[in-house]
């Protein structure tokens, strides 16, 4: 494994943290590095800065996972490894620069010791590096690949599994098993749909993380059923955010049933949607809208979408995206209350499911764009923006058989949907909303992998292929040219991840938030999905 891994180039941008996979991990004052851009070191980012440099030439060799490292060859050779939650132990010759309040380090003869200075253990600098070395890359040997034709495809699958298990936290306050983060740094909390999509990949490897990545966000449900679109060990955002928990769910449980499980989910999910319906149907017509915000650069934080142009002028409107995950999530729990007995349960589910969808295909199908599209209620009008969100009534079955076949034209005319690199967030030919920040013409991977799901629902099984194919391709070529997984890719392939916009700049000496995020979650659990999916590769000896 470590040979596949290898590579004789630097690249910045991949998070090193100790996983909950081997043992407690601190939320609040736990370790969290980052590859520098500039040349071969480590920024720390958690829970103070400084910076390690480490002279070594890269083209000797790289090999880096989100918890251990070695550079170099010989007497010259770096080895760094996670030895606890707090403690980053590093042997070979490096520097240490810039070290701020919260960061202890040690340094004698040619080893170093990083910690927080709040459980900084001075001893550990005599810890077993090659010994810690191997405990550290142990999970990811677990993990055996069969021959693969394809050398490219196994780095990118263990690059995902590397940053998969560094994103895991052990349990902590209310959270009560074992949760994830879209990454350990900046975003570190846990987010509710982000949690669904990482389950859909850990469900190849781990039924119980999957089953855990989701228990963990109902750990933190409020009484009244509302579930916060971020939540942290000891606090709630005030928002939620799109509704896939039991899609989440039904991805588990489909590889790997667990009746019992299902009976303990079932309730909360149940209350999650009930909650949707009393506290998002604010005109009582039927369909839901997202909570809108003043913020420019995210207009609709709850909605996932946070700078998309179809929240730019809206104040409230009737959402496809929102109606269609609602409609998703009434069908599953249908299923699920059949399968626990529980009849009158399940035709109200059905009864739900049914009329969101005929809702959604009478009030928000735009015969003169041939696309589903978001309903203003202070204006009374459709909307004009064609956004990526219109496919979603593919997923829940809402569209008609006619409707189904023009969505599926959008996606091949380069005018609207059929960019070079496909789903773009917004049509190409709306060059008014068109750009690359965001929501506001790049390609987002969740989009994409429930598309090609929708598209599989009406038989268009050839175009959902089509595009799965095209999503493992592109998450890939970045991948060999930048070593990680990014949050979202031009639609147009002019620009490479790190020069897209986020949230109206690439400035990211002046804020995290403002470039997109590197070792990003969803991208990499649904590439390990995606690569099943396509029997391209296989893990076993689980």
């Amino acid at each position: 494994m470590m040979n596949e891994c290898k590579r004789n180039k630097w690249t910045g941008g991949q998070l090193l943290a100790f996983s909950g996979l081997d043992g407690p991990t601190d939320f609040h004052h736990g370790l969290t590095a980052r590859t520098s851009f500039a040349a071969p070191g480590l920024d720390i980012v958690l829970p103070g800065r400084g910076r390690v440099h480490f002279p070594v030439d890269p083209s000797r060799g790289v090999f880096i996972t989100g918890d251990a490292f070695r550079l170099g060859e010989g007497a010259d050779a770096v080895t760094g490894a996670f030895l606890d939650t707090h403690h980053l132990l590093i042997s070979g010759p490096c520097s240490v620069e810039n070290s701020e309040k919260g960061l202890t380090c040690l340094q004698e003869g040619t080893r170093t010791l990083l910690g927080t200075s709040v459980e900084f253990q001075p001893d550990l600098l005599a810890a077993d590096i090659d010994r810690a070395f191997e405990e550290r890359c142990r999970w990811l040997n677990q993990q055996t690949l069969p021959p693969e034709t394809d050398p490219a495809a196994r780095r990118t699958l263990l690059q995902g599994l590397s940053l998969m298990k560094s994103q895991v936290y052990s349990p902590a306050g209310k959270i009560r098993h074992r949760w994830t983060t879209p990454d350990r740094w900046p975003h570190r909390a846990m987010w509710l749909w982000d949690s669904a999509f990482h389950a859909v990949g850990w469900r190849h490897l781990d039924p119980d993380m999957a089953r855990d990545a989701l228990s963990a966000v109902l750990d933190t449900q409020a009484a009244d059923g509302f579930i916060a679109h971020r939540m942290d060990p000891n606090r709630l955002s005030a928002i939620t955010q799109p509704p896939v928990l039991a899609l989440g769910v039904k991805a588990v449980h489909d590889l790997h049933p667990a009746p019992d499980w299902i009976a303990d989910v079932y309730p909360k999910l149940a209350a999650y949607l009930k909650w949707d319906f009393a506290n998002r149907d604010r005109d009582g017509a039927g369909l839901v809208e997202w909570e809108i915000e003043g913020n420019p650069h995210c207009r609709s934080g709850e909605s996932g979408m946070d700078n998309s142009p179809r929240f730019d002028a809206a104040t409230r409107m009737d959402a496809v995206d929102f109606n269609a995950f609602l409609a998703r999530e009434c069908e599953i729990m249908a299923e699920f209350a059949r399968e626990l007995g529980r009849t009158e349960d399940a035709n109200r589910w059905a009864e739900h499911h049914q009329r969101l969808c005929r809702l959604i295909r009478e009030r928000l199908w735009s015969a003169d764009l041939n696309f589903f599209v978001d309903y203003d209620i202070e204006k009374n009008a459709p909307s004009d923006v064609l956004a990526c969100s219109g496919f979603l009534p593919l997923l829940c079955g809402a569209a008609s058989p006619e409707q189904a076949a023009k969505l599926v034209e959008h996606l091949r005319n380069p005018d609207t949907f059929g960019t070079p690199f496909p789903v773009p967030s917004v049509a190409a030919c709306q060059a008014r909303n068109l750009g690359k920040d965001m929501w506001r013409g790049p390609v987002w991977i969740n989009l994409n992998w429930l598309i090609a799901e929708g598209l599989d629902r009406y038989g268009y099984t050839g175009p959902a292929e089509d595009l799965r194919q095209q999503t493992r391709a592109e998450i890939q070529r970045h991948c060999e040219t930048y070593g990680t997984f990014f949050e979202f890719y031009d639609a147009q392939r002019e620009t490479d991840p790190p020069r897209l916009h986020r949230k109206g700049a690439c400035a990211p000496e002046e804020s995290p938030y403002k470039q997109v995020f590197h070792d990003f979650g969803w991208t990499a659990t649904l590439y390990v999905d995606l690569c099943f999916r396509a029997g391209t590769v296989a893990i076993s000896g689980l």
